[in-house]
C-alpha cells in the first residue's frame, strides 16, 4: 500500500455509530479519526457506543458524558465534527448564575465551545458540523436566534463559517433528509485566505458550491452584521421578527453575513428506495405485515379527523393527511426516524410491497443503505433490531459528509483525493455477511446461549438451518454430542439472517432434509486451520459451536430458500412440517 502523503487529524464528538468517520474515510485516506465520544445521557444501555467500538476499536473511544470530559483530555487535532444535538442555545437565562459562557452545563454546543475556546492556539484549524434544517429558523418566538450565537461564537473563536441546508435526495441518495451543515475555518488556515468574495464563494468558488452546486433563488439574498457580545445576541437578534435572516446557503465572516437561498443541481445517477431492498425471500417472517393487521397500517397512514379535546376542556379537530401506501420504490425514502423500528402499526414507519403482493416493513440493513452506511454496519449481539432503527433514526447521510469531505481536501491541497474506503452506491439485493466487519479475536462471540440442565423446546426461538457438504456428512452423523460448523469463506452467508436471535441449529443432509437439533452456544469468526492446521486455511469464516439436544423420529424434507444453503426460521415452522 502506498504511504499516505498527508494526515488530517480528526476528533468526532457526538459520535454515534460513525457516520462522520465513514464519510470523511470514504472521501480520503488522510482523514484519520483519532478520538471521539459517543455517550447517550438517557439511556442506561450504550447500544451507539457498543457499535461505534465494535467497527472502529476501542482506542480513542470515550463513552463519558462529553460535559465531564477536559479539554486536555482530547488530542490536538485539524478537524472538529460533530451532529450536535438541536437544543435551546439561549444565554440570557443562565449567564447570571453561571459565570458566563464558560460556566453553562447541559446544552452541548456550548461543550463545542468550551472545548475549541480551552484549545486556544491549539484549535483545529477546521470544524464541520450537522444539525438539523430549522436550526436556522429557531426559536419560533426569535427566527434565527440560535444559529446566529453559533456564528457568533465561532467568530469570536476566529473562524470563518459557511453553511447549506442539504436534502440529500437533492444530489442523487436514497433519502430524503435535510440537514444544516456547517463549515469552519480558523482565518489563518489555508481555505480561509482563498476566500475573498463572499457572494462568489457562496454561490460559486467555496467547499460548500463546489460539493453541492445550485442556483440561487431571485430576491432571496440576505446581507447583515451580528452585532453584541453572545449576550446581546441572544436577547435581541432579530427579535419581534417572523422570518430568519439566514437563507439555505451563507458565510459569515468578521461577524458580516451573506446568504441566499438555494435551488439544487444535480443531473447525475439517482438512487431510490428500491435499489435499496433486499431480496424477498431473504427477510425474515416478522417483518411482514399480516392480513390482519394491514388495516391498522392503512388508518394510520391515512388522512383523518379527530375531536379532541385539550387539557383546559376545549374541544379541537385534529387533522392531517394522507400519505403514499405503500412506500414509492421508484424514489428516495422519506426521511427515517427513531421510532422506525418496532412491529407496531405507525404513520412515520417505512412500508413496502413485495413481488408477491405482502406488505413489510424496512431490514435494519435497509436502513442502514438508506443512509449509505455499510451492509450491517450497526449490528451487534447486544443491540435489538428496534434499537438499530433508532440508531439509523439519529444518523446522518454518509454521503453528503463524503462529499464535503473530498471539497475540503482539495481546497486543503489543490489535488484529488483517494479513499480505499468508498461508500457503496450500489447494493445486493442478496446481500452477503462481510466478515471483515467484525473482530478477528474468536474470543468475542456474535452469538452466545446457555443451555439449562433441564430444557423444554421453544418453537418461537429462531432456528438456522445449514447444508452440509458431502464430505462433511459422516462428520455429523457420527454421534457426537459437541460439533463445529463452518461457512464457506467466500462470504456467502446471508447478511439478513438474525445472527444476534439463532438459537437452534439444524445440519441439512443432502437428498434426506432435517432430523437432529443443536444448540448454538457460540457464533464467533473463525477459521478451518483451527482444527485442520495441516490445511493452513485462515480464511475469514462464521463458525458455530454446536451442542446436541435431541433428534426428530425421523428425517424432514425441506426447501432451503436462502442461497439454496442457509435458512433462518423459527422452530415451530419445521415441527408443524
Amino acid at each position: 500500500m502506498a504511504k499516505i502523503k498527508h494526515n488530517i487529524k480528526v476528533v468526532e464528538l457526538f459520535a454515534g455509530v460513525g457516520g462522520f468517520r465513514i464519510g470523511l474515510e470514504g472521501a480520503s485516506d488522510a482523514y484519520e479519526t483519532v478520538w471521539n465520544n459517543q455517550w447517550e445521557p438517557s439511556t442506561v444501555r450504550q447500544d451507539a457506543s457498543l457499535v461505534y467500538r465494535a467497527r472502529f476499536g476501542s482506542k480513542g473511544h470515550s463513552n463519558v458524558d462529553i460535559n465531564k470530559v477536559k479539554t486536555e483530555d482530547i488530542p490536538n487535532h485539524d478537524l472538529l465534527v460533530g451532529g450536535f444535538p438541536c437544543q435551546d442555545y439561549s444565554v440570557a437565562s443562565t449567564l447570571s448564575r453561571s459565570g458566563g459562557i464558560e460556566g453553562k452545563k447541559g446544552v452541548l454546543w456550548w461543550q463545542i465551545y468550551r472545548i475549541l475556546n480551552e484549545k486556544g492556539k491549539d484549535r483545529p484549524n477546521y470544524v464541520f458540523f450537522e444539525n438539523v434544517d430549522r436550526l436556522l429558523g429557531s426559536p419560533a418566538k426569535q427566527r434565527g436566534r440560535d444559529f446566529a450565537i453559533i456564528l457568533a461564537s465561532l467568530s469570536d473563536l476566529g473562524y470563518v463559517v459557511e453553511w447549506r441546508v442539504i436534502n440529500a435526495a437533492d444530489y442523487g441518495m436514497p433519502q430524503r433528509r435535510r440537514r444544516t451543515y456547517i463549515v469552519g475555518y480558523l482565518e489563518s488556515s489555508t481555505i480561509s485566505q482563498k476566500i475573498n468574495n463572499l457572494q462568489d464563494w457562496v454561490q460559486y468558488d467555496g467547499v460548500m458550491a463546489k460539493a453541492f452546486a445550485f442556483s440561487p433563488k431571485e430576491k432571496t439574498v440576505s446581507e447583515f452584521d451580528i452585532i453584541g457580545t453572545i449576550k446581546d445576541v441572544s436577547d435581541n437578534f432579530n427579535k419581534g421578527m417572523k422570518i430568519s435572516p439566514f437563507g439555505t446557503a451563507g458565510i459569515m465572516k468578521d461577524r458580516h453575513v451573506y446568504s441566499v437561498d438555494t435551488v439544487a443541481i444535480y443531473e447525475g445517477t439517482r438512487l431510490t428506495l428500491g435499489s435499496n431492498l433486499v431480496d424477498e425471500n431473504l427477510v425474515p417472517e416478522e417483518f411482514f405485515i399480516s392480513p390482519e393487521d394491514l388495516a391498522k397500517w392503512e388508518y394510520e397512514k391515512g388522512a383523518k379527523k379527530i375531536e379532541r379535546v385539550s387539557k383546559e376542556g376545549f374541544k379541537y379537530t385534529f387533522s392531517e393527511g394522507g400519505m403514499g401506501f405503500p412506500d414509492n420504490p421508484e424514489k428516495p425514502s422519506r426521511t427515517i426516524i427513531t421510532g422506525e423500528g418496532g412491529s407496531s402499526a405507525s404513520r412515520f414507519k417505512h412500508v413496502v410491497k413485495t413481488p408477491s403482493g405482502r406488505y413489510r416493513r424496512l431490514l435494519p440493513i435497509e436502513l442502514e443503505r438508506l443512509n449509505m452506511f455499510p451492509d450491517n454496519h450497526t449490528y451487534h449481539p447486544e443491540v435489538s433490531d428496534g434499537r438499530r432503527a433508532f440508531l439509523m433514526g439519529n444518523a446522518l447521510v454518509c454521503g453528503v459528509v463524503q462529499q464535503v469531505g473530498k471539497s475540503l481536501y482539495r481546497f486543503m491541497y489543490d489535488e484529488e483525493p483517494v479513499s480505499t474506503h468508498p461508500i457503496e452506491t450500489s447494493r445486493e439485493a442478496q446481500p452477503k455477511l462481510q466478515l471483515d466487519l467484525f473482530s478477528t479475536d474468536s474470543s468475542v462471540p456474535l452469538v452466545c446461549n446457555l443451555r439449562k440442565k433441564v430444557y423444554k423446546l421453544d418453537y418461537n426461538k429462531n432456528l438456522l438451518i445449514g447444508f452440509v457438504k458431502t464430505d462433511n456428512q459422516d462428520y455429523f452423523l457420527d454421534g457426537g454430542l459437541t460439533k463445529l460448523y463452518y461457512t464457506g469463506k467466500t462470504k456467502s452467508f446471508p447478511s439478513t439472517v438474525a445472527l444476534n436471535k439463532l438459537y437452534y441449529f439444524m445440519p441439512y443432509i443432502k437428498g434426506k432434509g432435517v432430523k437432529d437439533l443443536y444448540l448454538i452456544k457460540k457464533a464467533r469468526i473463525g477459521n478451518k486451520s483451527e482444527i485442520h492446521p495441516e490445511g493452513n486455511d485462515k480464511d475469514p469464516r462464521l463458525v458455530f459451536e454446536l451442542e446436541y439436544l435431541e433428534s426428530l423420529p425421523e428425517y424432514k424434507p425441506i426447501k432451503l430458500n436462502i442461497f439454496n444453503t442457509y435458512c433462518d426460521t423459527v422452530l415451530g415452522k419445521i415441527m408443524k412440517l
